[in-house]
Formats: C-alpha cells, structure tokens, sequence
C-alpha cells in the first residue's frame, strides 16, 4: 500500500461524509460520525502495521488545511438551512470530533513547518477554532517546558481533566502572550505593547470568523459555529492531557531539569487512530524531533510509554477522573519509578 494512502483515507473519508451530512443530512450525518468513532474503534483492532517512511506528507497537510475551511463553510452554513434537528445536533459532534481529532493534527503539523505559508495556514486553523494563541503556546512554551509545572499543558498525576481544562487554557493564553512579549520587545515605530502582532491576529481571526458564520447562516450560523469551536477545543485540550498525563522531568543534581526524552509523553501504536491523527500518537519521537513529518515518526515500545487503548478511547476515558486515574495513576507512577523520578512516583 503506498506509504500516504492510510492517511489520506483515514482523514478524507470523515471529511467527505460531514460535507456531505452538511449539504443533505439524513443518513450521510449518521455516517459521518460513525465514520470518526465507531468505525476508528473497530479497525484499530485490526493488525495493520503502517511503518515510517520516507515521504514528508506536506502535500497531504495542505491539502486538510484548505479542506478544514471549505468543511467549516459547509457546516455553518448547514445551520441555516432546513436540516432536521438531529442532523445539525450531529454535524455539530462530527465536525467538533473532525477539527479537534483531525484539523488539530494537521495545523499542529504546519506549525512545525519552517516556510511561512504552511505555518500560517496552521495558525489559521487554530484561529478559526478560536485557539490561534495554540500557535504560539505549543511552540514557545510546550516544546520547551513539556513534562514539568512550567508547562500548562502538561497535566499532573492526580489532576482530572475539568480541573486542568481551564487551567491550561487560561495558562497557555497567558504563557504563550508573555513568550510572544519576550520575542517581540516593544520599540520605537513598532509599538507592539501588551498584544504582540501575533495575538492580534489570533483575536482578530476569531472575529473575522464570527462575523463570517453570521454572514452565512445568521444567528443559527453563530450557535452552530460556536457550538463546533467549543467542542473542538476540548478534543484538542484531551488529546494534551493524555500525552503528557503524570510524566515529569527529574531535577538533575546540578540543579537543572533533564531534557525531554522518549519517556516523558504517552504513545499508542493503534494504525487507524494513528493515520486519522497523522501520527499525533506517536508523540514521543515528535517531541525529540519536532520538525520530523509526520510519515516518519516512530515508535519503541521500550523506551516510551504506551496507553493502554487508542488516544481517542483514552480522551472519552479521561472524562470519567476517577475511572482515568484507576487506568493510569499506577502506570505513570510505574514510568516515573523506572526513569529515575522516585520521589515523584511516590507522591
């Protein structure tokens, strides 16, 4: 099977049946999310093995960056038109599961990119999903703090996900405009002050959308929109706090914190799930080789910590704190004992 065709399956196919659930409703709305939950489940359970490769997949992820808007069009305008309730109420959780699952993905993967319209359709993306401050909180301050208190994004063993749901989004706000501020120190004739250039755009983008969605749909255009963003926002926030859930970096004896390494972020080696997420799965080699395209990031069992199910069968678990701690407390606990961090493993 050549190398990109899982992913573009895996990631076309959902999109195709929400455009199609957006235009004429009815059995397409049930399928398409069938198509981004029930049918992901089962073919994970399949034993498919998609290995790294040598192509860069940067065509693929223009591709689903341009598709991410022309499927957002559809589904506020979908809201307007004299759909069936229940069809909108499913557009709505399908293309929230799409943009937080898959778009999530994909503008993750072009903000990575070093030539600059690539990395500004990502941006777009996130803003378009009112999480354009993603942009600069992933790259500034995850990548470099991930695994410690330093980092918002990080969840800590113990934390639920309600608890950390308006903590990370509040603090990866605030640490990703303050990183932004230290790039960007005001000067004369360019007075950047409180916003730098980039949070202007991330609030201004999320304006133009609003008023976009208005002018599609109306007021039902707005609910609808907002709805999706909302939902999609929380499918991004899960998939961060699964990835690093109860991993720290030790303090070394000079003081310092250890550097990021393979054990310091959850894996799964699910193909289905994977292609669909483009490899987002494989979050341990993405973390040593943040540039690396997707088609190439491995997985070793050995070194980097593996979920017990799919990241999107782990995400509806986080839901349940007190099913997700059961599950996992132990393994991070287990992870940190045997990467050196006793003291944190006892806690």
């Amino acid at each position: 099977m050549p190398h990109l065709l899982p992913y573009a399956i895996a990631t076309m196919t959902p999109a195709a049946l929400l455009g199609a659930a957006s235009l004429w409703g009815g059995v397409w709305a049930v399928a398409a999310v069938l198509a981004i939950t029930v049918v992901v489940f089962f073919l994970d359970k399949l034993s498919v093995e998609v290995t790294p490769g040598e192509a860069d997949g940067h065509r693929l992820s223009e591709v689903l960056g341009g598709v991410h808007f022309v499927l957002l069009g559809l589904a506020v305008w979908s809201m307007g038109q004299p759909l069936a309730l229940p069809d909108k109420v499913l557009i709505v959780a399908g293309c929230g599961l799409y943009f937080g699952q898959i778009s999530n993905s994909n503008a993750h993967e072009l903000i990575h990119r070093k030539a600059r319209w690539p990395f500004r359709l990502g941006a777009a993306c996130y803003t378009s999903m009112f999480f354009g401050h993603h942009t600069s909180a992933h790259r500034l301050v995850h990548h470099v703090h991930a695994a410690t208190d330093q980092d918002p994004a990080s969840a800590r063993l113990g934390e639920g996900f309600w608890s950390y749901l308006p903590r990370t989004w509040i603090g990866s706000f605030q640490a990703g405009l303050q990183a932004e501020r230290r790039r960007r120190p005001e000067r004369p004739g360019r007075p950047d002050g409180a916003w730098p250039q980039p949070y202007r755009w991330y609030v201004g983008g999320a304006v133009v959308t609003l008023a976009a969605a208005i002018a599609l749909a109306g007021w039902p255009g707005l609910i609808g929109f907002v709805a999706i963003a909302l939902y999609a926002q929380v499918q991004l926030m899960l998939s961060d706090y699964v990835q690093h859930y109860g991993l720290r970096r030790a303090l070394r004896g000079d003081g310092r914190i250890e550097p990021m390494g393979p054990q310091h972020s959850w894996n799964t080696p699910h193909w289905y799930s994977s292609a669909m997420m483009l490899n987002a799965p494989r979050h341990s080699d993405h973390h040593l080789h943040p540039a690396k395209p997707f088609p190439t990031l491995g997985l070793d069992a050995e070194t980097m910590p593996m979920l017990p199910r799919p990241l999107p069968v782990m995400a509806v678990v986080a839901l349940v704190p007190p099913l997700w701690r059961r599950l996992m407390d132990h393994r991070a606990k287990r992870w940190q004992a045997r990467t050196g961090d006793a003291a944190l493993a006892a806690e």
